[in-house]
């Protein structure tokens, strides 16, 4: 119950780095320092100010030190507040010098707005202005002293800063308050440098043995303690009422004003009245007078001589003992150190045999809280302090979380992150390991974002039923592609037609060294599954070109014992994607969107393969697209309702544009295909991973570990059972389940109809936060095991990709009632895409009359081939054909890849009687089509109230004709309209006619001009 109440209050808080933000709002940027003339040239002649300011931010690795403006007179102090900003105004001091109560006024009148401190000479000064003190704090924010220390500078901006951000900084960050009660300005003036050099130091100390980077480490500092003074008792015990839960400690003078006179006791009063609050607060009572630590000792509180020489040290000691600076000192109930701790894993590993008195006493008293709160660590310390000893069990319960707290505190800070990967890296996290610097790429960044996502959503407690995760993922920037180019001089591979001799170039190149031992780390330690190496383009997966499929991916055993060649195989994988982005498929599509293909650079996503081993062969029980906006709705559904496409074994099955289950996850038990189409259509053939051989031939291309499996295999591997049901040829019917004889249809229906997985209400739940968080619609590529998870017993849902889905733009409405038949070539009530086409003259057609199916391969050379001749024209064309396009199984359709078709402005498919299939949605090829808003129309069979003039067609002009591939080119240019809201589109055979504009006439009592 403890951890859970940590881990829901750990979730309300933001991070450290957005508290670190927000920590500090009003920093000192610009300092006016009003000076007698001889002071301000010395100051500005020898760059003291400037330079103590400049060493001290550098040496503390803190940025932005602020700029000093030094003027000599009231004139020219008037005058810069009248033309700049300032953060603070210091106005020093000389002996004999008049006019302290003038200025102030005369500066206040300017900005009543800006602190002014007075700056005194020595302290021959202060005992002469403490007469006037009182009617001076009047006008001025604080007193100091300067005595020739150049430290009190630094100390006068952190005091500023304090009292200016302490209120924000405990409120947001939990921030430490010091509070030091000292009334004499000659002992402050020379104890808060000491104070605040000491928090510093202490402070970039914490922050630099955590490893924390440069911009982390500035921002921890902001989280250091913040010291707040004050002078009397009454403000003494106010300002520790005020800040009572967020006190770090009290540092208190003997003697100073109470009830308005001097009492030289009132240090004692003090530290009594806090401790009964309090009384595990650690306080500092310091005196000149050596004989009170005995006073002290009595008041359990530790004492510091004002007048020792050793003051620093002494300071610093306490700041080591008893405010968590140092070492973690364990304690028995008598206050002997029994065992000390350095550093968060050496505590986990002394709280295993401290005893339990010890525990007891320093949880107590808030010490653990205090030590992490010491190092930066605000979000635990945060937590941490609402616990008290009556909310566990018993002390041994503590121990035990104590003992996990640094693992689970850690687990929560990367939750959702993306960390590089160390040698310390644990492997039971199941974060995004960066293996080289630069841009995730766009692969990359949708799986980082879909892990952030999960790491904030309790989706598991919304489907308990399973596990809802992506896969263990490491992630290569964008750097290492820059430079492996570079280094090898590839540029010039750009002018080479030969995809085979830009693979040879870049396997003959090597990834860097410090690549190549991340690999071996990310191997040895953490990748223990198959794995894919997936292209992450930077262009890839974007809103606009989402460039689906043009990149390679390629799946690795991973299972050769000897950890060097599995190293050589994953960088043969990475070089090999990384030569795919000057293959001429990918250089056709940079062309086709008009962009440059030096502007892409590639980053490499690595995941472990979701899935089981069966014998000799890795795969899922099954994988899937979703997409959350469906261009085709069947029956009552809708096009928000979405669609996904459901396939056995490895998800490159379903992208290819296999023969996959279609449903819409709202209505899973539907089904969109009679009986008898579903077994026309169903599955016959898998994808798996060969796990048989141990060396891998990546140069043949991305099957070259990949086994083309009948579905029969997967029946005799168990992972049919869910999967599928048996055909009754006699009763002319499907029946559920495996225990009938008869052809298998993969139609998921113990999953879909009968719920023996959630899928569809993953999928619900899935694409609509994705949706809500993308802002557009959303496509999502997943795989599901079904066997259960060795730590749970539940399956897995593995979310593998988000991309965005392109919607249709602009306001496009086509009637079919308006239609005039005499004027339209073609009508489709199910099309993609939104807008008017104009200018298209050419038509490229499949003749259904001389279409052969088994000769559709033939038919996609052809294709190419005028393809080729209409990008060398820069001409675009409407391409029109039977079955379903993009499709790798001929017979389907056309098997023609997007870089044989890349010219085609829309794309029309025809059905007939003996040759009809769905179109791919889920494919590469269809999501290409659908992002560079090509057209793509179905023409059913039978037609209903769609229309496709075949009669008009032939009576067009013929450029060409092979077989049955005809190209024609029409007198006037088609006029082409798609309705995508409608989901309707239809091709004129000429534009309509520009309407007239009406008359103008002019208003009455006006003539014309």
């Amino acid at each position: 119950m403890v951890q859970q109440e940590f881990n829901r209050i750990f979730g309300k808080y933001k991070s450290d780095k957005e508290i670190f933000h927000d920590l500090m709002p009003l920093r000192t940027r610009e300092i006016l320092l009003v000076a007698p003339a001889f002071d301000a040239f010395t100051l500005e002649q020898d760059g003291l100010l400037t330079e103590i300011l400049f060493e001290g931010y550098y040496q503390l690795n803190m940025s932005n030190p602020p700029r000093v403006v030094n003027v000599s007179t009231a004139e020219e102090a008037l005058l810069k507040l009248a033309t700049r900003h300032f953060d603070m105004i210091i106005v020093m001091s000389r002996l004999g010098q008049v006019g302290h109560t003038e200025l102030s006024q005369a500066l206040r009148k300017a900005n009543g707005r800006i602190p002014i401190y007075l700056l005194l000479n020595d302290n021959m000064e202060v005992g002469i202005m403490d007469r006037r003190r009182q009617e001076l704090l009047r006008h001025y924010d604080q007193i100091f002293v300067w005595n020739g220390n150049p430290e009190v500078f630094m100390a006068m901006v952190k005091f500023m800063e304090d009292r200016a951000n302490v209120e924000n900084d405990t409120q947001v960050g939990l921030t430490r308050v010091i509070l030091l009660v000292e009334d004499s300005i000659r002992y402050y003036s020379r104890y808060l440098p000491i104070l605040y050099s000491e928090i510093l130091k202490q402070t970039t100390r914490m922050a630099q043995d955590r490893n924390l980077d440069g911009m982390a480490r500035i921002l921890a500092m902001r989280a250091r303690p913040k010291v707040i003074l004050a002078t009397s008792y009454e403000e003494a015990l106010a300002l520790s009422e005020r800040f009572q839960d967020y006190l770090l400690c009290l540092i208190s003078d003997r003697k100073f004003p109470k009830d308005g006179a001097l009492d030289r006791e009132a240090g004692i009063k003090l530290i009594r009245a806090v401790k009964d609050r309090n009384p595990h607060l650690p306080t500092l009572l310091q005196s000149s007078d050596p004989d009170k630590e005995a006073w002290a000792a009595a008041l359990q509180s530790c004492f510091l001589n004002k007048n020792s020489a050793t003051l620093g040290t002494e300071l610093s000691r306490f700041f080591h003992d008893y405010l968590g600076f140092g070492d973690f000192i364990f304690r028995n109930e008598a206050g002997q150190e029994i065992a000390r701790a350095k550093d968060m894993e050496d505590l986990q590993e002394k709280l295993r045999s401290v005893p339990v008195a010890s525990l007891v006493y320093h949880a107590s008293r808030n010490h653990f809280s205090t030590w992490i709160m010491a190092r930066g660590e605000v979000q635990v310390a945060k937590v941490l302090a609402t616990f008290r000893i009556e909310d566990y069990r018993d002390p041994e319960e503590m121990r035990g979380f104590l003992i996990s707290v640094g693992d689970y505190v850690q687990r929560m800070k990367s939750r959702g992150k993306v960390v590089p990967l160390t040698g310390t890296t644990p492997r039971e996290e199941a974060n995004i390991l960066r293996l080289a610097p630069g841009s995730m790429g766009g692969k990359g960044r949708g799986v980082a974002f879909t892990h952030a996502l999960l790491s904030r959503l309790d989706m598991e407690a919304l489907i308990p039923e399973a596990n809802i995760r992506i896969p263990r993922s490491a992630i290569v920037g964008t750097e290492e592609f820059i430079r492996f180019i570079e280094r090898h001089d590839l540029r010039q591979a750009l002018q080479e037609e030969d995809d085979e001799v830009v693979k040879r170039r870049f396997l003959l190149g090597a990834l860097s060294p410090e690549l190549m031992e991340k690999l071996r780390l990310f191997l040895s330690k953490h990748a223990k599954m198959p794995l894919a190496v997936r292209s992450s383009g930077l262009l890839e997966d974007s809103l606009s070109h989402p460039f689906a499929g043009l990149y390679n991916t390629f799946f690795l055993p991973n299972n050769h014992p000897d950890l060097e060649v599995r190293v050589a195989q994953i960088a043969e994988a990475i070089r090999l994607v990384y030569a795919s982005v000057y293959s001429k498929a990918a250089r056709s599509y940079f062309e086709a969107i008009d962009y440059k293909i030096e502007e892409e650079q590639m980053a490499i996503l690595i995941q472990e393969v979701a899935g089981c081993r069966f014998g000799d062969r890795f795969y899922p029980h099954f994988s899937g697209v979703a997409q959350s906006f469906n261009y085709y709705p069947v029956a009552y559904t809708q096009p928000e309702d979405g669609i996904a496409n459901l396939a056995v074994g490895l998800g490159k099955y379903v992208v290819d544009g296999g023969k996959t289950y279609r449903f819409a996850p709202p209505y899973p038990a539907m089904d969109m295909l009679s009986p008898r189409e579903q077994l026309r259509t169903t599955q016959k053939e898998f994808y798996a991973l060969d796990m048989s051989r141990t060396s891998v031939d990546l140069y043949r291309g991305e099957d070259a570990t990949l086994l083309t499996l009948g579905i029969q295999e997967a029946e005799a591997d168990g992972a049919l059972h869910h999967c599928a049901s048996a055909w009754d040829a006699n009763d002319d019917r499907i029946q559920d389940g495996l225990d009938h004889p008869g052809p298998r249809i993969v139609n998921f229906r113990n999953i879909l109809k009968y719920d023996s997985f959630p899928l569809a209400q993953i999928l619900q739940h899935a694409l609509e936060l994705i949706r809500e968080a993308m802002e557009t619609p959303v496509e999502i590529e997943f795989a599901v095991n079904l066997e259960p998870d060795p730590e749970n017993g539940k399956p897995t849902f593995h979310l593998l990709q988000i991309k965005h889905q392109l919607m249709e733009n602009g306001d496009v409405t086509l009637s079919p009632a308006d239609l005039d038949p005499a004027s339209v070539f073609l009508f489709s009530e199910k099309c993609v895409g939104n807008g008017v086409v104009e200018g298209l003259r050419d038509i490229v057609w499949i003749d259904p009359e001389g279409f052969d199916k088994f000769d559709t391969p033939a038919l996609a050379r052809i294709l190419e081939k005028l393809n080729d001749t209409f990008r060398g024209e820069g001409r675009r064309y409407v391409l029109i054909g039977p079955g379903r396009w993009g499709s790798t199984d001929q017979h389907l359709g056309i098997p023609v890849a997007w870089a044989m078709i890349s010219c085609a402005q829309v794309i029309v498919e025809y059905a007939m009687e003996h040759f009809q299939a769905d179109a791919s949605l889920g494919s590469h090829f269809f999501h290409n089509v659908t992002s560079l808003n090509i057209g793509y129309f179905t023409i059913p069979y039978p037609r209903k109230s769609s229309i496709l003039d075949w009669d008009w067609l032939r009576q067009q002009p013929i450029v060409s004709r092979a077989g049955c591939v005809v190209h024609s080119r029409v007198e006037a240019p088609l006029h082409i309209v798609m309705d995508g809201r409608h989901t309707s589109a239809a091709i004129f055979t000429q534009a309509p006619a520009a309407e007239s504009p009406e008359p103008e006439f002019p208003e009455p009592g006006l003539a014309p001009e």
